[in-house]
């Protein structure tokens, strides 16, 4: 099935055998395990955006840049850690943790476990997270409550066993106030060579 989406591929792009058009398909070398913690800057293509035309890596970052300098950046989103979940969210989300979460309402907290934040025309992968200082992610705990009641019922059949129990879990509503990347930008990175040591295993 995969390869009949292939073949009109292969058509197209005049590309002989299916090895070829997986090889047109390829998007480089994989990233070594060893490469350092920084940020990767992919940019989507889309045809009514100002990055549509593929671009040599330095200059999508002064693109980027120029983007963010002229706040013509769209709304922007990013992918948080928080108490060991991942959650995508845009200015103006509501978010609900579960488990206890020891601020309490009104609070102001910076949301620092960056994992990944983007507009329409750019997106800035993290390795694992994104630098510190790069993007801003502002919030404030507007609810601590309890959760709905839940059943945990448990039986064995035929040994006259039955048990129910009913509990609420915790929850703290997190209203997202901003997402703002830094005025510097994002900062150019020399790209790493095999020779200077790096290793695939």
């Amino acid at each position: 099935m995969f390869l009949n989406r292939l073949a009109p591929l292969a058509r197209s792009s005049g590309v002989v055998s299916i090895a070829n058009a997986f090889k047109s398909l390829s998007l480089g070398a994989a990233t070594p395990r060893t490469a350092p913690a920084l940020t990767t800057l992919v940019s989507k293509t889309r045809f009514n955006s100002s990055l549509a035309a593929p671009l040599p890596s330095g200059s999508v970052v002064k693109a980027v840049n120029a983007q963010l300098a002229s706040a013509s950046e769209s709304r922007l989103f990013a992918v948080v850690q928080l108490c060991g979940k991942q959650f995508k969210i845009t200015s103006g989300d509501i978010i609900i943790v579960e488990g206890y979460w020891p601020p309490t309402n009104g609070d102001r907290i910076r949301l620092d476990k960056v994992l990944l934040a983007g507009g329409k025309d750019f997106s800035l992968i993290g390795r694992p997270l994104v630098p510190a200082g790069l993007v801003d992610v502002q919030a404030t705990i507007i609810e601590k409550s309890l959760s709905h009641t839940k059943t945990h019922f448990r039986k064995k059949r035929r040994k006259q066993y039955m048990r129910i129990n009913f509990f609420r879990a915790q929850q703290t509503m997190i209203r997202i106030n901003s997402i703002e990347l830094s005025e510097k930008g994002v900062p150019e990175q020399p790209r790493a060579s095999r020779e200077e040591g790096e290793r695939f295993f």
